[in-house]
Parts: C-alpha cells; structure tokens; sequence
C-alpha cells in the first residue's frame, strides 16, 4: 500500500450503512472506487463477528493494495495483519491506554490511529505515539449524532499544528468538499457520502477525481 502520508482517501464498511451488502463486497467496490484505506466498523457486532468479516475483507484489501483499519479491536487488527487500528479517545485513554507502542506488542507493523475532537485531544494523541490522527467531526454527521461539530476551524488548526498525517472526518460530501480542501485538509474520512450512494464504487471515485492521486 501508499505510505500513509500519501493516503488522501479513507472509506468505511460501516456494518449500519451497509443496507443489506455482504462486507467484503463492499469492500471490492471501495477498492475499485481508490480508495487508499479502508476501515471496517461494526459497532453493534461481537469480537468474534469482527474477526470473521475482517478475515474476508483483508485478502481483498491486500490483493488492491489498500490499507485496512480494524475499529476498535488492536488484538484482531494484530492477529490477522491488518495494517492498522483505529481507537475512539474513550477506547484508547479512557481505557487506560498511555503510549500506542502498548497496543503493538503482538505486532509492531499495526500501525495506531486516534480519534480526536479538539486540539488538546490531537496534542494527547501525537505524544502518545499515534500514526495517524482523525480530525472532526467537521460536520453533523448521522455516523455519531450527538457529536458537536467542531467545524472547519479545527481543520485549519491541525494544517498549522500537527505534523503527522491527519484525516479530517465527519459528514463530509461533494457539495462540501472544496470548503474542506480550502482550510487545509489534504486527507478525508468519508462514510455515508459514499455509503448511501446508489453505486459505491463510483461515489468512491467522484471523491478520488476530486482529491487528486
């Protein structure tokens, strides 16, 4: 896969927005759309769940590619070699979590990425050790609906803050996009835009053109 820093665009198999698709093909359409992550979310399934749909996305992932992010599960993310995880602040420092380098010990190569909603939380997850940060939600978004949308303000923060790779996130769409683009983000995290849409592997694509390669 891309060096993380050259990763613009990041897309979900959200199991709430999968409306009655397997996983792993939606996983292809991602993959055929450009995408350079892909994270696989599945907050109402067990661990056993996860695993089993991570073990059938992962081949199609590797065969493209791209990169795959385990949500919450550092231990599955590590057994099936994943590339990455992705830990929300409450399931990483309010789990009592300090440095990511814990989190890797059954597999140095998984790399860490932290969600963050505000400047101190970034700064918390840069000194803990993380590869990668999320940053948002920039809109409302129906993924986390009593979020509070930290706005575009955080995005121009993070340009000028933070030096390593950040994906901004949160209810980003076409019709948004440039706004994003113009405070500074060169990396996104989109979910429902690309979801939602009757052909997945094209909206992926319209994101892809947009972003550039």
């Amino acid at each position: 896969m891309k060096p993380l820093v050259d990763c613009k665009l990041y897309t979900f198999i959200d199991t709430a927005y999968l409306h009655g698709r397997a996983p792993e093909v939606v996983a292809q359409c991602l993959c055929d759309g450009g995408s350079d992550l892909i994270q696989l979310r599945a907050k109402k399934s067990s661990a056993a769940e996860v695993r089993a749909m991570a073990g059938k996305i992962l081949p199609i992932t590797k065969r493209a590619n791209v990169g795959l992010v385990i949500n919450d599960f550092p231990e599955i993310a590590c057994d099936l070699g994943a590339e990455f995880c992705h830990l929300g602040q409450e399931d990483f420092f309010d789990a009592g979590h300090k440095n990511c380098a814990d989190l890797k010990k059954r597999n140095a190569n998984v790399q860490i990425g932290l969600s963050t909603h505000a400047p101190a939380q970034a700064q918390r997850a840069i000194d803990a050790g993380a590869d990668y940060v999320a940053i948002g939600p920039i809109f409302a978004t129906g993924t986390k609906p009593t979020a509070k949308p930290v706005t575009l303000d955080y995005i121009r923060w993070a340009n000028a803050n933070v030096k390593i790779p950040w994906f901004a996130i949160g209810g980003i769409n076409l019709k948004n996009l440039d706004d994003v683009l113009a405070a500074g983000a060169k990396r996104i995290c989109v979910v429902s835009a690309i979801l939602n849409a009757p052909d997945v592997a094209k909206a992926c694509a319209e994101f892809r053109e947009r972003l550039g390669n």
